[in-house]
């Protein structure tokens, strides 16, 4: 006589749906419970992306998943072989969602709408008679003592309070810290030029390794865009311990010193009788370029290409390159945000993510000390984790 064997998952969100939908497809027997805290389930995949759900990367610009993992890059390395992005392409195409991928090898949803994904998900679960109950906040494994299996897909948690319950299991915890975030920057200057963006940026914490490249937006309360966001997240612990309130250089021109200075002694050259502040040789907007200008020169702001001399070249080349701030605090990216810390990845099994401390007992998602940068990474480490578990269970 066959018994049916019972999932928990504790928590409502990509990774919870994930693997609920693949633990039925798995195992058509198993009976699959979704315990999700809020009244709303999917809520964070509604508004990631803009609202469109940026889902996946196509993963071609990177070299070593240490460049998008700054956290879990070694275990995600050894899952990829089980659950990789082109695994994911495949699966939501499969279940009827077409994927786009954009230019910058971001991975969207065909429609461009984050309910192109949870409508998928949400069909399924109805298909695959799923259980899920909403407004249940589940922080004992005496509230799931019925089920063979439990999950916990619980996502971030920022404060670190739906953590505790785990801790006292015995699991060690990598204390959380937010991530994703665009920086406060207390310069009224730079700020009245909020709405400009330079495409390509260079962006570094003065004092360490920690750097990021890419796009950047000025906004009306400090900087955002892809290259803020990124350095964010390689720096979210040391930007924690520091307070959020530390310098933060920024290179206008995406240019070596030296290769600035040639750049501005050429157009020195050929650009003579020329203002210097109506001609400009980095493509950078009109508006920004003055600012620039007025920061390294001052009243020479106005002169002519021609009168540029060694130490206006100098000057001038400097505050392209290093343009210096201070991070005076964060600010979350829009409505969302990603948490560094969480499960350590020593209380799993590499293999599995079933916990060494409670048989029977597996993590997936943002719970785990894992996290990327922007860019799809992160709902690409919640399909990967969550098809590591639905598989280990099978096995089992």
């Amino acid at each position: 006589m066959s018994t049916t064997h019972k999932t928990a998952i504790i928590g409502g969100g990509a990774a919870g749906f994930f693997l609920a939908v693949n633990l039925k497809e798995m195992m058509p027997e198993m009976e699959v419970t979704i315990f999700e805290r809020s009244h709303r389930v999917l809520a964070k995949v509604e508004i990631s992306g803009g609202g469109r759900c940026n889902c996946t990367n196509s993963f071609a610009q990177v070299t070593d998943l240490s460049q998008v993992y700054p956290r879990g890059h070694r275990l995600l390395k050894r899952l990829f072989n089980v659950f990789n992005h082109e695994d994911a392409y495949r699966w939501f195409e499969q279940h009827g969602v077409p994927l786009v991928t954009q230019d910058d090898e971001c991975v969207f949803p065909q429609a461009q709408d984050s309910h192109a994904i949870i409508n998928c998900f949400l069909s399924l679960a109805r298909r695959h008679h799923i259980n899920i109950y909403t407004g249940r906040k589940i922080q004992s494994l005496d509230d799931v003592r019925d089920f063979d299996y439990v999950v916990v897909t619980t996502g971030g948690s920022p404060k670190g309070e739906g953590l505790r319950w785990l801790a006292d299991l015995g699991h060690e915890i990598e204390s959380p810290v937010p991530s994703l975030y665009t920086f406060s920057v207390n310069d009224a200057k730079l700020k009245a030029l909020q709405g400009i963006v330079v495409k390509d940026t260079a962006v570094h914490i003065p004092g360490t390794k920690l750097r990021a490249e890419g796009p950047l937006l000025i906004t009306h309360w400090g900087v955002s865009g892809p290259a803020i966001l990124k350095l964010s997240s390689y720096a979210a612990r040391h930007l924690a311990e520091q307070n959020y309130q530390a310098p933060l250089s920024i290179n206008w021109a995406h240019l070596n010193e030296a290769e600035t200075q040639t750049v501005l002694f050429d157009m020195a050259i050929k650009q003579g009788p020329k203002q210097l502040s109506t001609y400009n040789p980095f493509g950078l907007q009109q508006r920004l370029w003055v600012y620039l200008l007025e920061k390294a020169l001052g009243n020479r702001s106005t002169i002519r290409c021609q009168e540029l001399n060694k130490k206006d070249v100098n000057r001038l080349a400097n505050v392209l390159v290093n343009d210096a701030y201070q991070i005076a605090g964060r600010a979350a990216f829009k409505d969302e945000f990603v948490t560094c810390g969480g499960v350590s990845l020593k209380a799993v099994d590499s293999n599995t993510l079933e916990s060494r401390h409670v048989p029977h007992l597996y993590f997936a998602g943002e719970v785990l000390d894992i996290d990327g940068i922007t860019g799809g990474f992160n709902f690409q480490a919640a399909w990967t984790t969550a098809y590591t578990v639905a598989s280990a269970i099978k096995k089992r």
